[in-house]
């Protein structure tokens, strides 16, 4: 009687390979899928968060708004809808040797702020207001509503729909 020794692998081992190396490859794709929208979530957000800022600043800088009531301040009152209302028509320019009034760099910089919000957020929405409470503690979200109140901090609320279709949001508080 001769004994047969078998070398190599039988085909139905080769196939429980291919099986765990594509199942190997779907969880990496998952994982590098998962981190891309992650990026891209964080650069948005850090995107806000110089918006902001620079909203801040401009702010900062046009101080003849600054003793105005906050009815008659345009910045206070700032709301903007990308999707709503579309992209904004042409504005004054205040660049280099032009003149403005106080009234008129407000206008500019909300017409600039405009232009950033609908060409960088997808979905974009920024408001500026007084709000006292931005936090909802039932729903542990940030209220995009603004509660007002003469002496309640100005917020800056910048957002945008993310990759899921869930709204993201950023808030800046100024003081």
């Amino acid at each position: 009687m001769q004994l047969h020794s078998h070398r190599g692998f039988t085909l139905i081992e080769v196939l429980v390979a291919l099986f765990v190396l594509a199942i190997g490859v779907v969880g990496a794709s998952a994982a590098q899928l998962a981190a891309q929208r992650t990026r891209q979530h964080a650069a948005l957000t850090a995107e806000a968060v110089g918006l902001a800022s620079s909203l801040t600043a401009r702010m900062g800088a046009n101080v003849h708004l600054a003793s105005l009531p906050d009815a008659s301040n345009p910045y206070l009152s700032f709301d903007y809808d990308a999707v709503a209302d579309g992209l904004p028509a042409g504005g004054a320019s205040c660049f280099g040797s032009a003149v403005c009034s106080p009234l008129a760099l407000a206008a500019f910089d909300l017409h600039e702020t405009r232009l950033l919000v609908h060409g960088r957020f997808p979905g974009g929405r920024i408001a500026v207001c007084r709000d006292a409470a931005p936090w909802d503690a039932g729903s542990r979200r940030y209220r995009w509503a603004c509660s007002g109140g003469a002496h309640a901090a100005v917020a800056i609320k910048v957002g945008w729909h993310g990759n899921d279709d869930l709204p993201a949001f950023v808030l800046m508080v100024a003081r």
